[in-house]
């Protein structure tokens, strides 16, 4: 049975520009890290003690964990929503759109491979080939999630190590490159949840989709 995704999206869409807001605000810790080495000629390391960066540390991860729940919740959904449509095109079974994310160096494709099949089914031709292009949004969002959390482990590695002024403004420069692109990741996944959202909305109602 069909089950509309709209309540979700908005609520994903809603987190994920809170998450941007909070990415801006930490790239301006990691800058003023690296200003202080630039005037200064050493970084502080008791900023990153203090209360207010902690805090905003806990409601930043609370938030991103957040987002995972619901971001995941309305992703089920529209999986459910491609079987009852082109059953035969999904690769794996309902489960696998929430496990996926949870499987060490399988998350890094399964997830991705799920969403192409929900793509495919929430066409109105799920039948037809992939036109030229079509799956660039999700490829691009996936690629530049797949760098963050990359970028975001090597940042937090040198931070733990980081010891010296240079280490710590390293360790600042990568992670003030983790939060840009996560920033860029998240615009990504907006687009893309009100895109796929929008595509299975037309398909069950006939209405245009969104922009």
């Amino acid at each position: 049975m069909l089950r509309n995704p709209n309540g979700l999206s908005y609520a994903v869409v809603a987190l994920l520009g809170a998450n941007i807001a909070f990415d801006v605000l930490l790239a301006v810790f990691e800058i003023r890290v690296l200003l202080a080495d630039e005037t200064a000629g050493q970084a502080d390391p008791a900023v990153f003690g203090s209360l207010n960066l902690n805090v905003a540390y806990s409601m930043a991860f609370t938030l991103y964990v957040a987002t995972g729940v619901v971001f995941i919740v309305w992703f089920h959904r529209l999986r459910k929503n491609a079987g009852v449509w082109a059953p035969d095109l999904q690769g794996r079974g309902p489960g696998w759109a929430v496990g996926g994310w949870f499987i060490p160096i399988g998350n890094l494709w399964i997830p991705r491979e799920t969403a192409a099949d929900i793509w495919r089914a929430s066409r109105m031709t799920p039948y037809a080939a992939d036109r030229k292009g079509e799956l660039a949004l999700l490829n691009s969002w996936w690629a530049v999630w797949v760098a963050v959390m990359i970028v975001g482990r090597v940042g937090a590695l040198m931070y733990r190590g980081a010891e010296t002024a240079d280490t710590f403004v390293a360790a600042a420069r990568v992670s003030l490159l983790g939060y840009v692109l996560d920033i860029v990741a998240a615009v990504l996944a907006i687009l893309f949840v009100r895109r796929l959202t929008s595509m299975q909305h037309h398909k069950a109602t006939g209405m245009i989709p969104a922009a």
